[in-house]
């Protein structure tokens, strides 16, 4: 009998133990870019990101906090140790890599111009000469407009897509250049179907990653080998498929 108590406490024990070294992960995301990362009507912060992060935390049995950060400051707050991730649908580019390191990929982004119907506009250089366009600042949307169409164009950038698409809205933008998954989840509502895509897909190999700091490789290993993880079991998949009826791997 006492044996059997002793053995209880022991493995009492071990559990404790494995539960006090769960590893803790502090992750930000923007919040306001839909359907990747937004707040629902209670407040909480829903989307295939914040479902990405935390299938990622069950793969890797950490214990985790998701949280939302503006998205000007959202690189400036990791460096600040604020938090030790960034799942917010954040692409890739040379310039952030100089600041951050990323995990491989969890998805792929391309960009579409987005206008009201029968606008009749050419996505060329001569086609949206003296246009007034949008895209949220800080994005490749944004950088895209830059090198290809400031000499040309009036270029605006927002704080956030949606301010962009509002502008659209009110007739101040004659379009707005968008990653193509939230531009093809606004075209998608009742409310905005007078507007459509315009011109082709603008591929530029742009791979979405998440974020950590420089140096912090135990975190990336474990970041990449639960993204594989979720690949081969089918996890990825069901959560696309929520959000997406094609894959956007």
């Amino acid at each position: 009998m006492k044996l059997k108590l002793f053995m209880a406490v022991l493995l009492g024990c071990f559990l404790l133990l494995g539960t006090a070294h769960a590893q803790k992960i502090r992750i930000a995301t923007e919040g306001a870019y839909p359907p990747f990362n937004m707040k629902n009507t209670k407040g909480e912060l829903v989307g295939f990101d914040v479902d990405i992060a935390r299938a990622l935390c069950d793969q890797m049995k950490a214990d985790c906090e998701i949280v939302a950060q503006d998205w000007d400051g959202i690189i400036p707050g990791l460096l600040a140790k604020k938090y030790d991730a960034i799942i917010a649908s954040m692409s890739i580019t040379a310039e952030r890599m100089k600041k951050v390191d990323f995990t491989d990929r969890y998805y792929s982004n391309y960009l579409r111009f987005i206008a009201k119907k029968g606008s009749g506009l050419e996505v060329t250089k001569s086609g949206l000469k003296g246009k007034k366009l949008g895209a949220q600042r800080a994005t490749i949307s944004a950088q895209h407009l830059e090198d290809n169409f400031r000499k040309t164009a009036n270029v605006k950038v927002y704080d956030t897509q949606e301010a962009a698409f509002l502008d659209l809205k009110a007739g101040r933008l004659d379009a707005v250049l968008a990653d193509a998954y939230p531009g093809y989840d606004w075209l998608k509502k009742p409310e905005n179907g007078g507007y459509d895509h315009v011109g082709d897909t603008i591929d530029i190999n742009d791979k979405i990653g998440i974020a950590i700091r420089k140096g912090d490789k135990a975190l990336k290993a474990d970041f990449n080998k639960a993204l594989k993880a979720l690949r081969d079991n089918g996890t990825y998949g069901r959560i696309n498929a929520n959000y997406f009826p094609f894959s956007i791997y």
